[in-house]
């Protein structure tokens, strides 16, 4: 693992599960975010709150499920990135009736992919029990979505913590809170490179230096001495395309867009009708990786700079091989060779197709408004470096 992923800050994002009229939630935000300040900047954590009132999602109302990555509605897309870019988890929650806020529920349910690997923590109040009964109940769906509940809590019973709707401050609670931080950010950077590894990039993914890799990395696309890359299956070659790579690599682009004119109900896609000369003159001014499996060209993708912007297009992979990881593996590998000053990745695919676009969703992309004279039925998705 790199020194440079180790230090990374940490960004902590603090839920409040609570949406009732006179509720204490924001309160003890407040007081755990006061009573962790000094040690949170010291171990460079920022912390940012996300107020479930203010989110104001409604009931679950995606056509898909969460598990696709696909969102069709604002509000899911806006949620998405706030938990996406968050590397913990701190939920403030009561307890309602020997469980969870139903609010909660529902904002957990929104979403799968962006929560994964990531530690939680809970803050809970309430009377008899403090909160506790909500925090178990939350703890089984949090580990549904392969969140990892930390041992460090804090459990506020509204009579002996609470008065005139503030946390009473003290020397326990207050090491109470800092010790859930402390644990919280050993944990997170603990999993950060089993999150890298999940989206289909390098636990060294930070690290953009144009042409050289981590040798010591799982995800190093440096071939071995047999000429062969480690990747997600065996056999597999990487490289920059050359002339004599261009007519197979021309073959390999009409057969995958195939698949996405029938995904797409359509036969107008300029893939389709690309010649050898037009490929010739686009390797030109684009950067192209290919991979050959057992000597077969088998992926391919494109990538070079607009302004500063890193776009990548054509990512293909023979439908045969489709589905063991090779798209992601190549995406992360484009991703990695965005030169310095890129601040903006971006790709674009069909409006249709959906198995892209969970694939991009995956890795971290979000859907944005497509720049003016983009084809109406195509997708453009970005995220930040």
């Amino acid at each position: 693992m790199s020194t440079k992923l180790v230090n990374h800050p940490i960004r902590l994002l603090v839920i409040v599960a609570s949406t009732r009229p006179g509720r204490l939630g924001p309160a003890v935000a407040d007081w755990f975010i006061q009573a962790t300040q000094v040690d949170a900047e010291q171990a460079g954590i920022t912390v940012e709150i996300a107020d479930l009132a203010e989110v104001a999602l409604p009931f679950l109302d995606e056509p898909e499920h969460p598990s696709t990555g696909v969102y069709t509605k604002e509000h899911t897309r806006a949620w998405s990135g706030l938990v996406d870019r968050a590397d913990a988890f701190v939920v403030i929650t009561p307890e309602y009736n020997y469980g969870m806020p139903a609010v909660l529920k529902n904002a957990l349910d929104y979403l799968y992919r962006e929560w994964a690997w990531k530690p939680v923590a809970f803050v809970s109040y309430g009377n008899t029990s403090a909160g506790t009964r909500s925090v178990q109940m939350a703890k089984q769906v949090v580990t549904t979505l392969r969140m990892m509940p930390i041992g460090a809590t804090v459990a506020l019973r509204i009579a002996d913590s609470i008065q005139d709707g503030l946390v009473q401050k003290g020397t326990s609670l207050d090491q109470a809170a800092r010790n859930v931080l402390e644990e919280l950010s050993s944990v997170a950077r603990a999993l950060r490179p089993l999150r890298a590894t999940q989206k289909g990039g390098s636990p060294n993914s930070d690290t953009q230096d144009g042409d050289t890799e981590d040798s010591d990395s799982p995800n190093s696309v440096t071939p071995n001495q047999d000429g062969v890359t480690p990747g997600p299956v065996d056999g597999l070659a990487l490289s920059v395309a050359g002339e004599h790579d261009l007519a197979e690599l021309l073959v390999l682009q009409r057969c995958c867009w195939v698949q996405e004119a029938l995904a797409n109900n359509t036969l107008d896609l300029w893939p389709l009708r690309e010649t050898l000369t037009d490929i010739k003159m686009w390797v030109t001014t684009w950067r192209v990786w290919i991979v050959r499996r057992q000597g077969r060209l088998v992926a391919a993708v494109r990538a070079r700079t607009q302004d500063s912007t890193w776009e990548i297009g054509r990512l293909m992979v023979a439908p045969d091989q489709a589905g063991n990881g090779i798209g992601s593996w190549l995406l992360a590998h484009s991703e990695r060779h965005a030169p310095d000053g890129t601040s903006t990745i971006a790709l674009f695919t069909g409006q249709h197709s959906h198995r892209n676009i969970g694939l991009y969703r995956r890795s971290g992309y979000a859907i944005y408004p497509a720049p003016m004279g983009t084809a109406v039925d195509a997708v453009y998705l970005t995220k930040a470096v």
